[in-house]
């Protein structure tokens, strides 16, 4: 008899939807996947997911679709117009009718209650792609380029600069998952929601990952392992854009910020980029950049992620 799949019909919305063995299980299969794809090209065979887009995208958009075609399955891609979620049609009812045309859904979109709701409803798997929470499949890509690199995860420190936002919420999670170190450098005001900032501290007394905000950049990049940064106004904040600029330029990831990091620490970014904003082309073009490494890697975890959940 086979070994049950525990990872079968689950969700993913959020890091803390796998526990810290079953991260490490979906970076070692990501590893083998990404070095003999070959392998894997039919371990899910016959099998759909739907993508929802409610926020534009081009490595999810990319990363999902390759990857379940990678894997032997197929995607239908549902745009805004196509569904326009909560108006045109309730979560709900998308639930329940796409469970019984598909094999899982990706969903990219505002609200994370969406997400949620559309798991609560869903008997299939529900992959969170990107909500203004949480970027779980980011997070989980991220932690995974890092281990290629420095292989103790334990020990690195990884240093986020910028907005407190759905990005550094999942990295902050991950970390107390693997039990890394992340410093956070935000303006004030600017700080991660305090219910993710408390919900990784509780988990980080298992682990031993240290987190901590602060509003000094130097103080968040002092002897880091890796440097993070993302676009200082998100998808739906672009009315803010200017005066978030303003806030925010102190916070410029720049040559002169990273020598406050060990020598040769990785720079990541989950892209797009603002170059000359949020960060330096002498940063992001520097040999320790590894943002398309990165970005590449959403292909690996992801596929790791679809084979289980949707291979039964």
């Amino acid at each position: 008899m086979s070994k049950k799949n525990k990872f079968a019909g689950r969700d993913f919305i959020s890091l803390f939807d796998f526990s810290t063995k079953e991260v490490w299980e979906i970076f070692k299969l990501a590893k083998a996947m990404k070095a003999n794809p070959k392998r894997y090209q039919k371990s899910v065979s016959g099998k759909i997911m739907a993508l929802i887009f409610e926020k534009p995208s081009l490595r999810t958009r990319v990363t999902f679709d390759a990857g379940i075609k990678q894997l032997g399955g197929d995607s239908i891609y549902l745009s805004p117009l196509e569904i326009n979620l909560g108006k045109r049609e309730s979560v709900y009812d998308v639930a329940k009718n796409l469970e019984r045309m598909v094999d899982g859904i990706m969903i990219r979109t505002f609200g994370h209650d969406v997400a949620t709701g559309l798991a609560e409803h869903a008997s299939i798997p529900i992959i969170n792609g990107l909500t203004d929470l949480e970027h779980p499949c980011q997070a989980m890509a991220d932690f995974f380029t890092i281990w290629e690199f420095n292989k103790k995860l334990e020990k690195v420190k990884l240093a986020y600069v910028g907005d407190g936002n759905n990005v550094v919420h999942s990295l902050i999670l991950a970390a107390a998952r693997i039990g890394s170190s992340i410093s956070v450098g935000t303006p004030k005001g600017y700080e991660p929601k305090p219910e993710i900032f408390e919900k990784a501290v509780e988990a980080a007394k298992k682990t031993g990952a240290k987190i901590t905000i602060t509003n000094d950049t130097i103080e968040a990049v002092k002897n880091a392992d890796a440097v993070y940064t993302d676009v200082w106004a998100s998808m739906g904040q672009e009315k803010e854009a200017g005066e978030r600029k303003k806030i925010f330029q102190p916070y410029q990831v720049n040559s002169e910020l990273m020598k406050h990091a060990k020598k040769n620490a990785l720079f990541l970014h989950c892209l797009p980029a603002h170059r000359g904003e949020e960060v330096t082309d002498e940063v992001i073009d520097s040999k320790t950049s590894v943002v398309f490494q990165e970005a590449e890697n959403r292909l690996h975890v992801q596929k790791a992620i679809m084979h289980e959940l949707l291979r039964g």
